[in-house]
């Protein structure tokens, strides 16, 4: 991998890193975009897998205490749906275009967009979460899998579950743990990691543990409401990207 491209890689993980230490979320969602414009969707899975490990471990620990809160009860059977689904998704990365898998991460993005601007107050009763949970979770982990990003399904669930903040940050760390730690070996029997991709997820490692906090300082100062807006608008720029293919 050349300078360029690297340093790209650099300011891609820089901008996830920001997003995910203000709100909790959003590493994969606004970095792999950004690193499959320049080394393609296998390639870019591959590399954020490990900080996606390291980031989610680091944040389930941090709010363990929240594993007893009410509403994620849901967690067991979502996550088994979701290994399965990852199973299903791993395959159509390995067998279909990755041209039609970009166009198909890009309009999910684009999907995840509306739905948070038409519907930002909509909720799900834990009963139903429970009883859903397997279904969604298949839903999420097909997508992690065929295109590494399962927060348009998996996160916009959880959040409209209506979780107090640390029960739904631990939900979320939670799902991108368990699904990087079947999506890993995964995509190793299916014979598309490489070796390589070992050292770039380990230095991408970097770049998010100097950001990350930078993201926590600004999380506390910022507007949420407007820092939201400012990464809905970056996702629908980054969909419009994959989709029409610049």
């Amino acid at each position: 991998m050349d300078l360029q491209t690297l340093l790209f890689l650099t300011l891609a993980l820089a901008a996830g890193a920001i997003t995910k230490g203000a709100t909790g979320i959003g590493l994969p969602l606004i970095a792999l975009p950004l690193l499959t414009a320049a080394v393609g969707l296998q390639q870019a899975i591959g590399i954020m897998l490990i900080p996606i490990l390291a980031t989610n471990l680091y944040q389930v620990w941090a709010y363990r205490g929240a594993r007893t809160l009410p509403g994620v009860a849901f967690l067991p059977g979502f996550l088994l749906g979701g290994a399965v689904g990852i199973a299903l998704g791993t395959w159509a990365l390995d067998s279909w275009p990755e041209r039609m898998l970009e166009t198909g991460l890009g309009a999910m993005l684009l999907s995840y967009v509306v739905l948070r601007l038409a519907r930002p107050e909509f909720t799900f009763s834990a009963v139903f979460a429970r009883r859903a949970g397997p279904a969604i979770g298949l839903a999420a982990g097909t997508l992690q899998g065929a295109t590494g990003i399962a927060a348009p399904i998996g996160v916009t669930f959880i959040h409209a579950l209506g979780l107090e903040r640390r029960a739904s940050v631990f939900a979320v760390s939670v799902m991108f743990l368990g699904f990087a730690a079947v999506q890993y070996p995964a995509i190793i029997f299916a014979g598309i990691y490489q070796l390589e991709w070992v050292w770039l997820g380990l230095f991408a490692c970097v770049p998010i543990l100097i950001f990350m906090p930078v993201g926590e300082w600004l999380g506390r100062r910022a507007s949420p409401r407007l820092f939201d807006r400012l990464i809905l608008l970056f996702l629908f720029l980054a969909g419009m990207g994959m989709i029409f293919g610049f």
